[in-house]
């Protein structure tokens, strides 16, 4: 009988500064001598399946209002999050087999992996938001995204997703059109991004044009779960039932 996870295993611990500049600083050496200029590896084996790393601005202006808004952003965008969370539950349902993976991380100044990338579990991801501390700090996306990026490439499947929601531009670390290009190369365009800019201009992040991801953005809170649901359901759940990967339906027995 397969183990059965709780979820408990997938809890990880912050990611401090220093621990994540002494990685991309290692990584910067090892570029300069040709050493990772090749494709990502994965941990092991992957199949069929779709992985998506939520990756939520937790950093000090998520504490302002957003448009005509009367709570805080942040507040908002958990309970958008939340709702686009049950895109996921009517997927599961319909396609019990094909095998979904969702994480959730946090950034400031420093990311915060909340729950890893992993089997989809709903309790588990909602306990993670309403979890998370009031906004403080500043704003490391780029940071952010690599965490993600390094967790997709250990959950299994051959789809990996990033779906960044911010209402900033990047304070700490490196920039997010850098790491962006860098994902894009080294993972030869397995890693789709997605960004739903919050209350900032999208034009801010057309970067992503080059790396072929997508910037929505949202002036307030329906327009920010609007723009959630056109990526999550519209695009990155729509393309996994799309692309003649998901199993043949069940069929009733006489």
């Amino acid at each position: 009988m397969a183990a059965v996870d709780d979820g408990r295993s997938r809890q990880a611990r912050p990611l401090d500064d220093d621990t994540i500049d002494t990685a991309l600083a290692a990584r910067t050496a090892a570029r300069s001598t040709g050493a990772s200029q090749g494709k990502y590896v994965p941990a092991g084996d992957e199949g069929l399946g779709a992985s998506v790393a939520i990756v939520v601005d937790n950093s000090g202006s998520m504490g302002d209002r957003a448009g005509d808004d009367t709570r805080p952003k942040y507040l908002v965008a958990r309970e958008a999050l939340e709702a686009m969370l049950a895109s996921t539950d009517s997927f599961v349902a319909k396609q019990p087999d094909f095998h979904i993976n969702v994480g959730l991380y946090q950034f400031s100044a420093g990311v915060t992996p909340l729950v890893t990338v992993g089997r989809y579990d709903r309790a588990q991801l909602t306990q993670a938001l309403n979890s998370m501390p009031r906004p403080r700090g500043g704003t490391a996306i780029g940071r952010a995204m690599e965490a993600a990026r390094a967790d997709l490439y250990r959950a299994g499947t051959i789809r990996k997703y990033i779906l960044v929601v911010t209402d900033g531009e990047n304070t700490d670390g490196p920039p997010p059109d850098s790491i962006a290009r860098e994902i894009d190369r080294r993972s030869e365009g397995a890693v789709r991004m997605y960004f739903v800019a919050f209350d900032v201009d999208a034009k801010k992040f057309g970067f992503l044009r080059d790396v072929h991801g997508e910037v929505l953005g949202a002036r307030n809170g329906v327009a920010l779960r609007a723009s959630l649901d056109t990526i999550y359901r519209g695009k990155i759940l729509a393309e996994a039932m799309d692309a003649g990967e998901t199993l043949p339906q069940r069929t009733k027995k006489p």
